[in-house]
């Protein structure tokens, strides 16, 4: 409803992954490095791990559009299947042909084993990209280990992209996957975006939209970062809806305080609270600091 107030052409905020949207941090480039480089290995697993909305399908979506034409990619977006049904799946994103009334593990293991082994004498690469893959069981995983088994002298046939959130991390300590975790050639944690990228972050959408980055005043963007915690998801919600209180106030910026109470409605205002004086009680134990500190130099100076 903001959009023709602002002088916008499409809604920059939208959690909906729009490709034209895309802004990759520095820790998102390098999230995408250790991927690409684990790729080229001869190992058989990748794995990106984050919390929940900070970009891990982004840089997912980039990896698949940085892939070689002479890439198969089987995308799994819901993990929560048994081995069987994985199998099934990835037999159905391969598009390979299988019989219902002959379903077992061994009858789909031995279908994508031979597909992997044509790929490769057509020179074909294959890769399998799981979203989500902290919900996958323990039974699952080992059924993706002896998938990758197969393999040339110099590489595996089949490579795996585990994303998930930080529970996957504990998952494949599991005395069981030890085998899974030791053949993980490149792993990388996303972390939020830092108070710079948020500001970065938050004009790089706007200028896409056709709008005028200083739409946000600075104290604003202070705010966002302070509230959000630089997570990409809940940066767009928030702005979404300080757009459209902006525009029902008939202001032509976003102050802090409308963005503040924009916050408060999508998360609550004991959640806003919380993270307020959480950054108050991390600003006064700075200060605190500090006047230790000096008071430690000024003592030995006098001394």
């Amino acid at each position: 409803m903001y959009l023709n107030y602002f002088g916008l052409a499409d809604n920059p905020f939208s959690i909906a992954p729009n490709p034209d949207y895309l802004f990759l941090s520095p820790r998102h480039k390098e999230a995408l490095a250790h991927l690409t480089f684990g790729l080229r290995e001869s190992g058989g697993f990748v794995m990106l791990t984050g919390e929940v909305g900070t970009g891990k399908t982004t840089v997912s979506r980039k990896l698949m559009q940085q892939l070689p034409d002479n890439t198969q990619v089987a995308m799994i977006l819901n993990p929560t299947l048994s081995a069987l049904e994985l199998l099934e799946t990835i037999c159905d994103e391969l598009g390979i042909a299988y019989k219902d009334n002959q379903a077992s593990l061994k009858h789909y293991t031995d279908l994508i084993l031979k597909h992997l082994a044509q790929n490769h004498h057509r020179g074909i690469n294959t890769i399998l990209i799981i979203d989500e893959a902290q919900h996958l069981m323990p039974e699952v995983l080992e059924q993706l280990r002896l998938l990758t088994n197969l393999e040339t002298n110099r590489e595996k046939l089949l490579k795996v992209v585990l994303i998930g959130q930080p529970e996957l991390q504990q998952l494949l300590k599991r005395n069981e996957l030890r085998q899974l975790a030791q053949r993980i050639t490149a792993r990388y944690h996303l972390l939020p975006l830092n108070a710079q990228e948020v500001k970065e972050y938050v004009a790089h959408r706007l200028q896409v939209a056709g709008g005028d980055k200083g739409l946000f005043k600075a104290s604003t963007l202070g705010a966002i970062y302070q509230i959000t915690g630089g997570i990409p998801r809940v940066i767009n919600l928030l702005c979404d809806r300080a757009l459209t209180l902006a525009f029902t106030k008939q202001q032509l910026v976003v102050h802090r305080y409308l963005f503040m109470v924009a916050a408060g409605q999508i998360l609550g205002e004991d959640v806003v609270r919380q993270r307020q004086g959480k950054q108050w009680t991390l600003i006064l134990s700075g200060l605190m600091l500090a006047g230790v500190l000096l008071g430690y130099v000024a003592g030995s100076w006098h001394g």
